[in-house]
Formats: structure tokens, C-alpha cells, sequence
């Protein structure tokens, strides 16, 4: 076992117990933290494939924005774990049969085997007949065409997920702010007479209140 498959392992061990960290973890900001370290050990992967753009833009994009946005949106929220925990044993059986209909679906892929194509061996023999020519490849440049070229429409739809996300979680984490004054149009034009004004019945006489009844002190106590 060379070097670079070692450094494999270590990274696959680690994303994986990182992934089972951020499902089994109590409180959400070390789901979160747990989530990103299995940003990093993808990223690793993606490197010893020779795809540093993408390991660059997981790091960069994901952990350094995304997971952050979800950092702050987590600790915001006060999320009461308690209360989310309640009605856990009910939803269970048919958690437990989405769960392995999904173990059942992978394993019908995984045990097929990875069949190796010529692809691969064809992709290498053009790269090398490219660098004897002097020719540079650029992966970033060769990942941007196939983005914006057959992969637009995705990528659109994926860009306006994100969108909607980051919308929906400014939405959440928006508060009121109590000493901040302001006018509501709205709330003015519906307001009614009633609201504005009450009137109370009281008599336009009053008797006044009795004095207080002195209580004598004794002439010891006064000495």
C-alpha cells in the first residue's frame, strides 16, 4: 500500500465517522462543526483525485460561507432539542423503513462491483499525448465549459435553491427590534375611534376619604 492510498483510508475513516457524528450529535452547533470537518476530509479526497477545484471551492464555499451562514442561523434560533426529541419513538418504524430501503438501494449498487471502463485509460492516454505536445490542461477551465455549457440548466436550479435557502433563513433569523421607532401606514389606516380614544363613566362628585384614625401612644411608651 503506497502513500497516497494510505492517506485514502485515513480521510474515508474519518469523513465517515464525521457524517455519523453530525446525525448522532445532541446539540446542533456540533452537528454543524462535525459537518465541516467532513467538508475537509472530502475536500482531501478530492485532492488526491486531482481535482483541486473542486477540493478549493468545498472549502472555500462551503465551509468558509455556507456552513458558517448555518453556524450563526443555529446558535440565532435557540433550537430546543427537547422539544424536537418528543414524538421520536412514534416516527420510528417508518424512519426505520425509509432508512433501509435506502441501505437496501445502495447495496444493490455498491455489491454490482465498480466496473472499470476505457474511459478513464482513454481520458490518462490524451492527457499524456496533450502534456508531450506542450500542451497545458486546465481543470478549472475544462469544469467551466461542462458548467456552462451541458450542465447550465442544473446549475441555474441549484443557484436558485440557494437563493430561496438563504432567503428563507435571513427570514428566521429576523427579530424585531424593540427600541427602534417606526411608522406602519398600514396599521394606521385600519386603526378605528374606539382603539384611539375610551371613554369612562365617573361621577362629577366625590366624598372625600376619611382621615386616618390617630392611635394614642401611652405616656410610658413616650418616655
Amino acid at each position: 500500500m503506497d502513500v497516497k492510498t494510505g492517506f485514502f483510508y485515513v480521510f474515508a475513516i474519518l469523513l465517515l465517522l464525521s457524517a455519523f457524528r453530525v446525525i448522532t450529535a445532541r446539540n446542533p452547533v456540533h452537528a454543524v462543526l462535525f459537518l465541516v470537518l467532513a467538508f475537509f476530509q472530502a475536500s482531501g479526497i478530492w485532492i488526491l483525485l486531482k481535482a483541486e477545484f473542486l477540493a478549493i471551492s468545498l472549502v472555500l464555499v462551503y465551509v468558509g460561507a455556507v456552513m458558517v451562514l448555518f453556524l450563526f442561523v443555529v446558535m440565532m434560533l435557540d433550537i430546543n432539542v427537547d422539544s424536537l426529541r418528543r414524538g421520536f419513538w412514534k416516527h420510528f418504524p417508518l424512519a426505520a423503513i425509509v432508512g433501509a430501503l435506502i441501505a437496501l438501494e445502495m447495496a444493490s449498487v455498491l455489491l454490482g462491483g465498480f466496473r472499470l471502463s476505457e474511459e478513464p485509460k482513454a481520458v490518462q492516454a490524451a492527457n499524456q499525448a496533450a502534456m508531450n505536445a506542450g500542451i497545458e490542461i486546465s481543470n478549472s477551465k475544462e469544469l467551466g465549459k461542462l458548467l456552462y455549457t451541458q450542465y447550465l440548466y442544473p446549475l441555474e436550479i441549484a443557484a436558485v435553491i440557494l437563493l430561496v435557502a438563504i432567503i428563507a433563513a435571513i427570514a428566521l433569523t429576523l427579530r424585531q427590534r424593540k427600541d427602534s421607532k417606526y411608522q406602519s401606514v398600514d396599521w394606521q389606516v385600519r386603526v378605528k375611534a374606539k382603539d384611539r380614544m375610551e371613554i369612562v363613566k365617573m361621577q362629577a362628585t366625590q366624598a372625600p376619604a376619611e382621615p386616618a384614625l390617630a392611635v394614642e401612644v401611652p405616656a410610658e411608651k413616650k418616655a
